[in-house]
C-alpha cells in the first residue's frame, strides 16, 4: 500500500507565515526527484507550531501539488483523541491517502489507553492509519502485542517505527502479518530495517536528497543489497548531520544551501542550528555529491 522513500516534509516559512508557493514548488520537486509518497505536517514539518488553519492548509497544498502522482500521508497526530479525529476528518476530505498518527504524547497512556485511542480514531474514520511509534519523543511506547491487536482493525495498516530497535521489525511482522506496512522512522537504520522486512522509510534526509533516498529504497526493495550499501555509505554522513542539532533546523539549513529560494526560517522554540552543525551539514552535502 505504501512503500519506498517518503519524505517527512519540512514546512517552509517566510516572514512568520507558511510560504505556500515555496511549499508547492518543493512538493513538485520531491515528486519529480522520485519520492514515493509525502508526509506533510509531521514532526519535521513543525506541526507542533502550526495553527489548525495552517495545519489544514499545508495538507491541502500538499494534496493539490502532488496531484495524485504519489500518495499523501497526512500528519494527524495529537495527544487529544478528539483533536486527532478532527485532523483525520480534514485529511480525508482533502484527499489524503492515509493519516500518520503519533502515540499520544505527554499524557503517557498505558497500553489500554493507546489501544482505545487508535480504536476510537478507526471508528470515527475509514481513512487508513499509519501508527507512529517514537518513544524518544512521546515517552509512550506501543508494545508488539498492542500493535498486533490494532492490526486486526482493517484501517490500521502499518507503522512508522522510530524505536531504534531493528529487532522490532521481525517481531511486528510475525505478530501483525506480512501485509502490515512497516516503515522506518530512522534514516540511519533504514538499511537494516529493510533487510529485516521493512518496505520503506518516512525520511528526514529525503527532504534534502530525494533522488538518492529513492534510489536507495528501490535498491532495497529489489534486493540489490550491494547497491543499497553503496548508497547508505554515501548518505550516512547526511543522516547524522541532519540530527547534529534540533530537527528540522539542520534540514532547513541544508535545503536552503541547495535551494536558496526556500528559507531556512524556523518557528520558536526551534532556533537555527549551531556553527558546528552547519559545518557537519556542509561536509555531508559534499560527501554525498550534492554540492
Amino acid at each position: 500500500m505504501f512503500s519506498g522513500s517518503i519524505p517527512a516534509l519540512v514546512t517552509p516559512f517566510r516572514d512568520g507565515a507558511v510560504d505556500e508557493a515555496g511549499f508547492k514548488a518543493f512538493v513538485d520537486w520531491q515528486v519529480r526527484e522520485g519520492s514515493h509518497g509525502l508526509v506533510p505536517c509531521g514532526t519535521t514539518g513543525e506541526s507542533a507550531t502550526l495553527s489548525y488553519d495552517e495545519h489544514y492548509r499545508v495538507i491541502d497544498l500538499c494534496v493539490e501539488a502532488a496531484d495524485g502522482r504519489v500518495p499523501v500521508i497526512a500528519g494527524c497526530g495529537s495527544n487529544d483523541t478528539a483533536t486527532a479525529k478532527r485532523h483525520m476528518a480534514h485529511a480525508k476530505a482533502a484527499g489524503a491517502a492515509a493519516a500518520l498518527v503519533v502515540m499520544p504524547y505527554y499524557n503517557r497512556p498505558n497500553q489500554d489507553g493507546l489501544y482505545a485511542h487508535f480504536e476510537a480514531l478507526a471508528d470515527a474514520s475509514d481513512l487508513p492509519i499509519i501508527l507512529y511509534n517514537v518513544p524518544g519523543r512521546t515517552v509512550a511506547d506501543m508494545t508488539v502485542d498492542t500493535m498486533a491487536r490494532l492490526a486486526e482493525i482493517p484501517t490500521i495498516v502499518g507503522v512508522k517505527d522510530a524505536t531504534g530497535n531493528v529487532a522490532r521489525v521481525t517481531a511486528q511482522r510475525l505478530a501483525c502479518g506480512a501485509d502490515f506496512v512497516q516503515l522506518s522512522g530512522n534514516d540511519d537504520m533504514a538499511l537494516g530495517f529493510m533487510a529485516m522486512g521493512g518496505v520503506g522509510c518516512i525520511s528526514v534526509t529525503a527532504n534534502v536528497a530525494p533522488r538518492l533516498c529513492a534510489e536507495f529504497q528501490e535498491a532495497c526493495l529489489a534486493g540489490e543489497w550491494a547497491r543499497a550499501l553503496e548508497l547508505q555509505d554515501r548518505l550516512y554522513p547526511l543522516h547524522a548531520a541532519l540530527f547534529s542539532d534540533a530537527s528540522p533546523g539542520p534540514a532547513k539549513y541544508a535545503l536552503n544551501r541547495l535551494k536558496p529560494e526556500l528559507s531556512a526560517e524556523l518557528r520558536l522554540p526551534m532556533t537555527p542550528p549551531s556553527g558546528a552543525s552547519r559545518q557537519a551539514v556542509d561536509a555531508a552535502l559534499k560527501h554525498g555529491g550534492l554540492i
